[in-house]
């Protein structure tokens, strides 16, 4: 009997041994993917807090990993977690670049300073509109929606600028104009305001190849001009969910443009365009290099000539701009850079685009296959590269900038006309935002 008991307690503490290393090995094989919801997390609240002065809790995504989620309480970082303990990740607020991923606090140098005397939207007066402009924002405000529908259209902001002055202009409730958002992948477009900024400068050229020292291989084909259009052909998921190369980038890699140039060509250089967040991220880590610059590239070089005083540019640990995905402004500052897109780069009387840039970077040119026809070197545009006119609701020359849970900066040169949308609006089928420029064009 006494051996049967001993040979039971020898199989049962196997048993407990043989659980918990299935319980380890399978929290570090989940691990990264659990990093990914921490770091969103983390990276959330800290920007919330400390950028646009909002609660924490706010635009978390419908992600089943939420309920898990623990926040630790901020002192001088921002802690989230699984359960309170597990995959924690911190997020470090910098003065001047906003909140950054990263294992200890990072150290980016001073941030340039940004002068709102440069900018000759943002200081303007509150308009009053006229009526059918009103009429045009309550709609894109879903104003006869019931409450429920309210907040899932999402509508948090909305500034029209018509040949340089704002002509209408509406905020939710909690939000002002001087509350800075996320452009999310609006931040795009202003990478490619950035690029030509600095090849106005002659310090880049859309032909740059041979990008990063350890392409010895096809990829030092890749051109920054293949960046900015997107058809790099390096592989790349840009679904939004746990464990994606677009959210490994964002929210569990220092050094994002390494990860990016990391990947292989899924198609011969230059023959696909698809749609890549790593792209960006990793064109800026080129323009970088080339410039010298770290975190502070976008506000020496675009955000402080601009005057947008209001605008945070984040980087990830090694000072990279997430060029991406991490532009904060407020709407009026976003008004400004599509006044600016508009204008073709010439600000307070002087050029700081190339002549001609915003016709080469918003006309689409479609390679041998197109994920998205009718994007451009950063932005959409509403032609296809065949002619196709993408919605007949807008002027055929209307070209915007995108960004996440929907947000838009449309361009309209044949109506000297800027419209910016912000919002909150992953549940949301039509945001509306086509109708509104329509709606805007028809009132003035």
């Amino acid at each position: 009997m006494r051996r049967r008991g001993r040979l039971w307690l020898k199989i049962l503490l196997g048993l407990v041994v043989l659980t918990m290393a299935a319980v380890v090995g399978g929290y570090w094989y989940e691990r990264p993917l659990l990093r990914t919801g921490t770091g969103y997390a983390a990276h959330n609240a800290c920007a919330l807090d400390t950028i646009a002065h909002r609660p924490v809790s706010d635009d978390l995504p419908p992600n089943p990993l939420v309920p898990y989620i623990r926040f630790g309480t901020p002192a001088d970082s921002y802690p989230a977690s699984v359960l309170g303990g597990l995959a924690t990740q911190r997020a470090w607020p910098v003065e001047g670049f906003g909140c950054t991923l990263a294992g200890g606090r990072p150290s980016f140098g001073p941030a340039t300073p940004i002068s709102a005397q440069n900018n000759p939207i943002s200081g303007q007066p509150q308009p009053e509109a006229a009526p059918a402009l009103e009429a045009a924002l309550a709609r894109a405000f879903g104003d006869e929606l019931d409450p429920a529908g309210r907040v899932r259209l999402g509508t948090r902001a909305v500034v029209v600028v018509r040949d340089g002055r704002i002509v209408a202009e509406r905020y939710a409730s909690g939000f002002t104009a001087v509350t800075p958002q996320l452009g999310w992948s609006m931040s795009k477009s202003a990478t490619s305001l950035l690029t030509g900024v600095l090849a106005a400068q002659g310090r880049v050229r859309l032909a740059d190849d041979r990008l990063r020292p350890e392409w010895t291989d096809e990829r030092a084909r890749i051109t920054i001009e293949d960046l900015l259009r997107m058809r790099s052909g390096l592989a790349w998921d840009e679904t939004y969910d746990l464990g994606t190369t677009i959210t490994a980038m964002l929210y569990d890699q220092p050094d994002m443009a390494a990860f990016v140039a990391s990947q292989p060509l899924a198609h011969p250089v230059g023959t696909a365009q698809q749609y890549s967040s790593g792209s960006t991220t990793l064109l800026c880590g080129v323009l970088r290099a080339k410039t010298g610059h770290g975190a502070d590239l976008p506000r020496a070089e675009l955000l402080a000539p601009l005057g947008l005083a209001s605008a945070i540019w984040e980087a990830d640990a090694t000072g990279t701009p997430v060029c991406s995905s991490y532009l904060w402004a407020t709407p009026r500052d976003w008004a400004a850079l599509g006044q600016f897109a508009l204008a073709d780069g010439i600000w307070n009387g002087r050029r700081l685009l190339p002549e001609g840039w915003m016709r080469q970077t918003t006309t689409a040119v479609t390679p041998t296959s197109a994920e998205d026809p009718n994007y451009a070197a950063g932005w959409w545009t509403n032609l296809t590269a065949a002619g196709a006119q993408v919605d007949r609701r807008l002027p055929r020359d209307a070209y915007w900038a995108s960004g996440h849970d929907g947000q838009r900066l449309y361009v309209v040169p044949s109506e000297k006309l800027v419209v910016v949308r912000l919002g909150f609006s992953p549940a949301a089928d039509d945001i509306r935002t086509e109708q509104l420029v329509a709606d805007v064009i028809a009132a003035t």
